[in-house]
């Protein structure tokens, strides 16, 4: 979601018992929006300067705090509110799912109005009503060092990624932290001087963790660090590589069919090889006594792509999925996430060809991305005017030693202005332009949304692909009807998100086969990618033999594993004559 979308989105969905999930990555925003909340709730604000002694994890920590706190007042004063009445407490249980047991209780209620007990049960289901969690995300790579007023490198503790994690620690939050882009082993390490991480006396730890892995191999190296020292894993989080908002990742083939199926065929694994670490960790200490039975019992959830309630009960049902995530849908939600009216319009009308795969990333990863973003113009623009490249106002992208042993981004005037003059006109210009200042533009629709500047800014956006399907603004309320399968908001011929998913994949093949640079570690990528593809198209086609679940349209699959196992064989066939060709000519 970004830096800026989902900053503030437990404000409107926490009291509502949702829970959310906003990015830690940019402390110079949480800081802007921290100002913009004090100022609308009446709530003194005293600035915590970026040069200040661990000013990044200060303010993030003051954040968290002051959105912890905001939104336990919101619930309290929707706790207050009487039952039998249109209003917050009787929006809060319609929005939760049919099956929940106390949706269920509250219909109950309904139906026994002024009959003996109507008290006692009302009472009963206001201590049941809890706040969404707060949950924050921590990109794991992303550990820029930092230096102090003297431009002295500071300790690896006061880097991006273990700030940003001190930050929440030692926040009010009983929430979530979920890390994600890669394995950071220091940053894991630092986790066990926070008591938090572990366990209570009541079997509960007040920060938990969750890890976004891209497959079951991940999971268990992860999960076997972080057992080590004595810390469990409370989710694996499974994001379609492709299929997504933000960064994209090519999976190597793998689709997320397959990858739930071995989730879902190893899961015990992971407990059993897990717990006897932490038993001995724990051991140790002499508080191995005090481990639940639910030890290393992670729960499983996925993310990326899914468009319909159907979708997501066919993976509840055939991975045993514990939760789904759904994250682009909302960008067209106003009430729930911060974007400024343009964009969101933008997004509202665009088509199949509007949202693509570009290099638009200084980390060297492929990107969603909106055709024709405002961010997008006003590189173009800068480029036209013979001053290309960003003032790099934030630099938590800066990793390029291109030009000195002090990193830069690639998307900044400094890199772009060296390396057009290196190249000269003409070839490959493109790629140096296509960078985009993304840990700023990202986070101005928020600000602009907040009325935090009195002009326009550069804003880009990075919806995941299925947000074509959704075509105007919705409310909160509609989006979670359709999520839970009480209302359909997109059109009934939508192709399956595995459909979508396999397609996608077949392009990223023929994308990384055209920058085939000749290489034999190349060679063996693109192979590994081909069969992994060829297996997983034969493990879809059995599972659109199955039986639909309500609303999934199952029927997409057959034609699009056709045409894209042609499309595949063909390019393969294309690959291996340009691969021979070359040989001849070398």
């Amino acid at each position: 979601m970004g830096t800026g979308f989902s900053i503030a989105t437990a404000l409107a969905v926490a009291p509502l018992g949702i829970d959310s999930c906003l990015s830690l990555v940019d402390d110079s925003l949480i800081e802007q929006v921290r100002a913009s909340l004090c100022r609308r709730f009446g709530r003194p604000f005293e600035a915590i300067p970026r040069k200040s002694e661990d000013s990044r994890a200060r303010r993030i920590t003051a954040y968290l705090d002051l959105l912890h706190e905001l939104v336990e007042e919101k619930l309290e004063e929707i706790r207050r509110q009487p039952f039998f009445q249109t209003n917050d407490k009787e929006r809060y249980f319609r929005l939760l799912p049919d099956a929940s047991p106390l949706r269920q209780a509250w219909e109950r209620l309904l139906e026994q109005k002024d009959q003996p007990g109507c008290q006692e049960r009302q009472a009963e289901l206001c201590a049941a009503m809890t706040a969404g969690s707060i949950d924050v995300n921590i990109m794991a790579k992303l550990d820029r060092p930092n230096v102090d007023e003297a431009g002295q490198v500071l300790p690896a503790e006061f880097g991006d990624a273990l700030s940003a994690l001190r930050g929440f620690a030692n926040s009010r939050l009983q929430s979530a932290v979920v890390v994600s882009a890669g394995l950071n082993k220091r940053l894991y390490k630092y986790m066990a001087q926070f008591r938090d991480f572990y366990r209570e006396a009541e079997g509960q730890a007040r920060k938990r963790i969750i890890v976004k892995v891209s497959d079951f191999r991940s999971a268990l190296a992860q999960g076997k660090i972080l057992a080590g020292l004595g810390l469990e894993v409370f989710e694996y989080r499974v994001e379609s590589g492709l299929n997504c908002g933000g960064h994209a990742f090519g999976a190597g083939g793998r689709l997320l069919s397959g990858l739930l199926a071995e989730f879902r065929d190893r899961r015990d694994q992971l407990a059993n090889d897990l717990r006897p670490m932490v038993e001995a960790f724990h051991k140790a200490l002499g508080q191995e006594d005090s481990l639940p039975a639910d030890t290393c019992r992670s729960r499983l959830t996925v993310q990326g792509g899914l468009g319909v309630h159907g979708e997501a009960a066919r993976l509840h049902k055939d991975y045993g999925v514990d939760a789904t995530g759904w994250g682009s849908p909302f960008l067209l939600v106003p009430e729930a996430t911060l974007l400024d009216e343009e964009t969101r319009g933008q997004l509202a009308r665009a088509g199949v060809d509007d949202f693509y795969l570009s290099d638009a990333s200084p980390l060297g990863i492929p990107f969603n991305n909106l055709r024709g973003s405002s961010s997008e113009a006003w590189g173009r623009e800068r480029a036209e005017r013979g001053r290309p490249g960003s003032p790099c106002p934030k630099g938590h992208l800066a990793a390029n030693t291109e030009y000195g042993t002090e990193p830069i981004c690639t998307a900044s005037a400094a890199f772009q202005r060296r390396k057009l003059e290196e190249l000269g006109p003409g070839a490959g210009m493109d790629a140096v332009l296509v960078k985009a200042c993304i840990c700023d533009h990202l986070g101005n629709g928020a600000l602009m949304e907040l009325s935090e500047s009195d002009r326009k800014l550069p804003v880009a956006v990075c919806p995941g692909p299925n947000l074509v399907w959704f075509n105007r603004n919705y409310a909160l309320d509609e989006m979670v009807d359709h999520i839970y399968g009480r209302i359909t908001l997109t059109p009934e011929d939508r192709p399956h998100h595995l459909a979508a998913e396999l397609v996608m994949s077949v392009d990223f093949f023929e994308r990384q086969m055209r920058r085939d640079d000749g290489s034999e570690a190349c060679r063996r990528t693109l192979d590994e990618m081909r069969r992994n593809l060829e297996q997983e198209m034969a493990g879809l086609e059995l599972l659109a033999l199955s039986p639909c679940q309500p609303g999934e349209n199952l029927a997409s699959i057959p034609p699009v594993l056709v045409n894209q196992g042609e499309r595949l064989a063909s390019l393969a066939e294309e690959w291996s004559a340009l691969r021979a060709a070359a040989a001849v000519v070398g």
